[in-house]
């Protein structure tokens, strides 16, 4: 119980990830022809554009490690407080919205990469809590 409460704000964050990342892997396993024709379009005329299921695949891998690392950090940071497992977590995670940021501005979305901002901020965040 100590830990639930010494960790509160990383485990907050931690959960905010895994809401984040496994809700969006899982839409892309249920729509994976949905979002591959969104995102054929979304990158239209881009390096990316012959390139949307790999990258998508790619995504999904790193979206689905990100949130199981992130899951199972929460719970050695509750169960002993180490924090190896969740900074790895939240490092992938990082490393996969600049990714995704890194799209965005390919597709000259800057809107969706304003977005991916706000994401990168509270990951940023948690990193620096677990170091």
């Amino acid at each position: 119980m100590d830990h639930l409460i010494t960790n509160a704000t990383e485990l907050l964050l931690l959960l905010f990830l895994i809401i984040t990342f496994v809700q969006s892997a899982l839409d892309k396993m249920l729509d994976w022809k949905g979002n591959v024709v969104w995102l054929k379009g979304h990158f239209k005329n881009t390096l990316f554009q012959n390139q949307v299921p790999l990258l998508l695949i790619t995504v999904l891998i790193t979206e689905l490690a990100a949130g199981v690392l992130c899951l199972l950090g929460m719970f050695m940071l509750i169960a002993e407080g180490g924090k190896t497992i969740a900074m790895a977590g939240a490092v992938l995670a990082c490393i996969l919205l600049l990714m995704l940021l890194l799209g965005q501005r390919i597709a000259k979305d800057y809107d969706g990469a304003r977005t991916i901002a706000i994401y990168f901020i509270p990951t940023v965040f948690l990193v620096f809590l677990l170091q």
